[in-house]
């Protein structure tokens, strides 16, 4: 049956300049299967499914279902599919029950989208999810070195490296400079023998701009007096390349392969807490991602009073109409 549709890019307010999304606005009825076969078919990172919150979940305030599909399994969370889905699911003519937050049910539980007014913004407002709770550890020196070798970092290279788990398990390493990232040479063969064997689904790195990091890291390392160094984006890009403060580079498995993603909701939001709790990065910063590949995706990073931090970013819809499913 025809089913109301959008193709969303999420973190970029220029259109084909961020993470794609496939959002089916009415998932009612569909069965897992054949939600698996058109994210497989769409061929996007993620495509969603929006459904009535559960009556539990409605109870505990949620406006909203999300089912979050890769083209070869269904996910818990995930960051850019949360965005688009909310900026979906407001352009179609829901209303949350609080103006200013949007509830969002999904696998790993109740998720709040905060609206904030920003005329910069496609429709005049921008999106930040709430960072799931994050657990985290200091990986053993043959995981970190494996992992290392794997993506040609020298261990000169690196400033720190963490475990983070926030629904989906990640690994992060903080590198030296924008340039090391830019000047990778993955061995994508062994990164794909070496993820599933440390139970990693994806592994991210991220430099830090100098003059943003807390002056006595730079005391003691002059590694971070050269972070985020000169490289900023290509410079036939539609967005401004000197706005951001972190850069982000994120790979992760699909089956048998690994891949580059363009922007990353969940890693930025896991990196984002260990970067602020470890005083590598202030509590508010934008990254770039996605210049590797030709995009250029901005994330924004706020910590509020409370502690908690808040991943968002812009949403512009590049397709409406209808599927058949």
């Amino acid at each position: 049956m025809p089913r109301a549709f959008k193709q969303v890019d999420v973190f970029t307010a220029v259109p084909y300049l961020g993470n794609g999304l496939a959002v089916v606005l009415d998932g009612a009825g569909v069965s897992d299967a054949a939600m698996q076969n058109f994210a497989r078919w769409t061929n996007l990172s993620e495509t969603t499914f929006l459904l009535p919150p559960t009556p539990e979940a409605a109870a505990a305030g949620a406006d909203y279902q999300v089912r979050i599909f890769a083209p070869g399994y269904e996910m818990p969370f995930a960051g850019h599919p949360t965005l688009g889905s909310g900026h979906a699911w407001l352009e179609a003519g829901g209303v949350p029950r609080d103006p200013g937050h949007v509830v969002q049910q999904c696998k790993a539980g109740l998720v709040s989208i905060r609206r904030t007014a920003n005329a910069s913004s496609p429709g005049g407002q921008r999106l930040a999810f709430a960072a799931p709770a994050l657990t985290r550890s200091a990986p053993t020196p043959d995981v970190g070195a494996a992992l290392a070798g794997a993506l040609g970092l020298r261990q000169r290279q690196i400033i720190a490296a963490q475990h983070l788990c926030n629904g989906p398990q990640h690994f992060g390493f903080l590198v030296d400079d924008a340039s090391t990232l830019q000047n990778l040479e993955p061995d994508f063969a062994a990164l794909g023998r070496l993820l599933p064997q440390f139970g990693i689904s994806g592994l991210g790195l991220a430099a830090v701009q100098a003059d943003t990091v807390v002056p006595a890291l730079i005391g003691r390392s002059n590694r971070e007096a050269r972070a985020f160094g000169a490289s900023h984006g290509p410079a036939n890009s539609a967005l401004p390349v000197d706005d951001a403060q972190v850069e982000v580079r994120f790979f992760f498995v699909t089956g048998p392969q690994v891949s580059e993603d363009p922007v990353t909701g969940s890693f930025n939001a896991s990196m984002a807490q260990w970067l602020i709790a470890e005083g590598h990065a202030p509590s508010h910063y934008t990254v770039a991602q996605g210049q590797a590949l030709g995009v250029q995706g901005r994330v924004q990073i706020a910590q509020d009073a409370t502690g908690q931090v808040w991943v968002g970013g812009d949403v512009v819809t590049c397709i409406d109409g209808q599927v058949t499913i």
